[in-house]
């Protein structure tokens, strides 16, 4: 019973997705309200009909409401973006308000990437989320579905997607192995290739279902964040979807081979070289994790089944145009053009690749004039003695002779560049009047239409039908870089899998953490986090088991984590509390880059409306606590770390709590893991 969707100010309904249980409970609903005989209308116009009165009655009040819940039970949640209305409502109990909130922050980042600036214009942004096209209208919202389902999926059952944060393959040398690869052959290759159109590879990885294998970035490609990195994981789990029945065995394998046989280590079958497969064979991993783990003969019986997985060629398809925030020396560009090419290697393996377009410098010229125009706007809207006023309004002489330069440059062949050009000659027409300043309020909806024309310029350049444009990596070139990274994992993929199910184990952890069930400890500086494995399916033996305690487990981190966001929104950076026979601790803390644990401060207390404490929606940890922090750490680099861990309640608290501080040393130590 759950629902989504986005609405205009005039309450026209530009996307929606539903359950089938929410679709047929409407329908059946407003199927008892017709005549007999009387033809049901389209679910689309049941719906608008429905949340017309919410919708009008939320841009109409003037304190509108931002969540309630219905006499059935049925939560709603609500959020304005701009001029977009965002509602989202659930009807079975299992996500509460503040997930409702996520998940509607989270649909809004999706649209950024996908839409870029054009989210700047709710006018634009309306034609591209509800196209005329019907079926065009079909292809794109079935897309949009698809995102929404996979990750709430993914936020149900992946820790990474629990705590929004990066996962991490711990295989130093392989990791190590494979980014060299990605950085001298790959890379190198296809940026040196006539191939390419003028495309520029900055970003490539390899993806192990959800966690990273390797991640390169070129030397002037800005660094990719967290956020960005999580959507485009969506994006690529969207794309090809990880089906994990394929990769465990079923029922009736785990007991045919339950007791059978003694233990055994796996290894792939060759390895890359000799050198690699005698130190592999003979040595575990850096910081105790073994490189070749004990493996229950029921996963080996899984590594069997992986031999008959196939992939075809890469979809010949154009790539997906996306838009990442992206970091310059002369300031930060939210909303840059890239290419996505998404090549599936083996069911499980992806490898992406995202690569600068030719033409995104106008990305960056149409960026700078909405901030100078967005700027004058509220100059001149707030007027004199105004916090925009002490601010200044940008230099508009300035601004004139670089947009002469900059619509010159464009041409004016196209019908959008002529609607530029006639939109900012009369703004100069008013603006510069002679004998008198036209700077006036009068100015102010002129400077709406220019934003609305360098989006729609934005629009046009960016956005338009990606088989029409040249400029992109050829299809030869795609399937050159599928192999190459085939050639070079090909004697791995089989453990690799089986490694994203058993990560970590905490069998490694046990001795020196006795009484330690689980954990999860993040790095939120960098977006990457660190936990045992905590895989619970109808096939999947984990090291709690398969039956109702390893649910248990699983259902009380996911709630822990819930209630330590709770818990940071009101200001508390420390929570421990027991439940039954667990105890859980949480905490939250500083250090500075030689890893000096700095004093606790008392962390800001946010609205009940506030954009989630996490990473994919909002940067939380950097971009308000870092930030709050740093203004007590002047010159100093401050990392942020957190630590959730679930003990038997038998354990003493001193115990327990030295386990943690132990526990957060061993685990970030710099020999340990991979740096992203």
């Amino acid at each position: 019973m759950k629902c989504l969707l986005i609405a205009s100010e005039s309450a026209e309904i530009l996307f929606h997705w539903t359950d089938p249980e929410y679709q047929r409970n409407i329908q059946e609903r407003y199927g008892t309200a017709q005549e007999e005989g009387e033809e049901l209308p389209a679910f689309e116009d049941v719906l608008s009909t429905l949340f017309a009165p919410i919708i009008i009655s939320s841009s109409t009040m003037e304190d509108s409401y931002t969540s309630f819940t219905t006499d059935d039970n049925h939560i709603y949640v609500l959020h304005q973006f701009d001029e977009c209305l965002y509602i989202a409502v659930n009807g079975d109990g299992e996500e509460k308000e503040d997930d409702l909130r996520r998940k509607m922050h989270v649909m809004k980042k999706m649209v950024e990437v996908m839409f870029g600036m054009v989210t700047l214009s709710g006018n634009l942004l309306r034609k591209e989320l509800r196209p005329q096209d019907t079926e065009q209208r079909t292809r794109l919202w079935k897309y949009l579905q698809g995102l929404i389902e996979t990750y709430s999926h993914l936020r149900d059952n992946d820790q990474s997607f629990l705590v929004e944060a990066v996962e991490r393959l711990i295989h130093p040398t392989l990791c190590e192995q494979c980014i060299e690869f990605l950085e001298r052959r790959l890379v190198q290759q296809l940026n040196s290739s006539v191939e390419r159109a003028g495309e520029e590879v900055l970003h490539a990885f390899i993806l192990v279902h959800t966690k990273l294998l390797a991640f390169y970035s070129s030397r002037n490609a800005s660094i990719l964040t967290p956020s960005d990195l999580l959507a485009i994981i969506i994006m690529a789990q969207n794309l090809y979807p990880s089906n994990v029945d394929l990769d465990d065995p079923s029922p009736e394998e785990v007991e045919s081979t339950s007791g059978s046989g003694p233990e055994s280590f796996y290894t792939p079958e060759p390895s890359p070289s000799s050198r690699d497969s005698s130190s592999s064979a003979e040595q575990p991993a850096r910081g105790g994790t073994p490189m070749f783990e004990f493996v229950d003969p029921d996963i080996q019986m899984a590594e069997d089944s992986l031999h008959t997985l196939e992939v075809g060629p890469p979809d010949p398809s154009t790539p997906r145009r996306i838009f990442l925030e992206v970091s310059h020396k002369d300031g930060l560009y939210p909303m840059m053009p890239h290419s996505m090419y998404c090549l599936p290697l083996w069911p499980g393996i992806t490898l992406v690749m995202l690569t600068k377009i030719p033409t995104s410098a106008v990305a960056v010229s149409v960026y700078k004039y909405l901030e100078d125009f967005d700027k004058l706007e509220k100059h001149l809207r707030e007027g004199p003695g105004s916090s925009a006023a002490a601010r200044s309004p940008p230099n508009m002489h300035d601004v004139r002779s670089k947009m002469d330069k900059f619509i010159k440059a464009l041409g004016p062949s196209e019908l959008q560049f002529a609607q530029l050009q006639s939109v900012w000659t009369e703004f100069k027409k008013r603006a510069f009047a002679r004998g008198k300043s036209g700077f006036t309020r009068d100015l102010i909806p002129w400077c709406k239409k220019m934003k609305t024309q360098l989006c729609g310029i934005y629009r046009h350049c960016f956005l338009s039908d990606l088989a029409d444009v040249p400029q992109r990596l050829s299809l030869s070139l795609q399937e050159r870089a599928q192999a190459m990274v085939q050639e070079k994992l090909i004697d791995w993929k089989d453990f690799l899998l089986v490694k994203s199910k058993r990560n970590i184990t905490m069998v490694s952890y046990l001795e020196d953490f006795p009484g330690l069930i689980h954990f999860i400890c993040v790095d939120r500086s960098g977006g990457q986090m660190i936990a045992p494995s905590l895989s619970i399916t109808e096939h999947t033996t984990s090291e709690l088991g398969k039956g109702p305690v390893a649910h248990y487990i699983k259902n009380k981190v996911w709630g822990l984590v819930r209630t330590t966001r709770h818990c940071l929104q009101k200001g508390y950076s420390t929570v421990t509390l027991r439940d039954g026979d667990f105890y859980f601790c949480y905490f939250l803390w500083f250090e500075n880059e030689t890893g000096y644990r700095l004093d606790s401060v008392d962390i800001p207390v946010l609205a009940d409306d506030s954009p989630p404490i996490g990473m994919l929606a909002y940067d939380y940890y950097n971009r308000r606590l870092l930030r709050y922090y740093s203004k007590k750490h002047k010159g100093e680099t401050v990392k942020c770390y957190e630590l959730l861990t679930v003990h038997l309640g038998v354990i003493p608290t001193e115990i327990i709590l030295q386990h943690c501080r132990q526990l957060a040393t061993k685990l970030w130590e710099p020999s340990r893991n991979p740096l992203l």
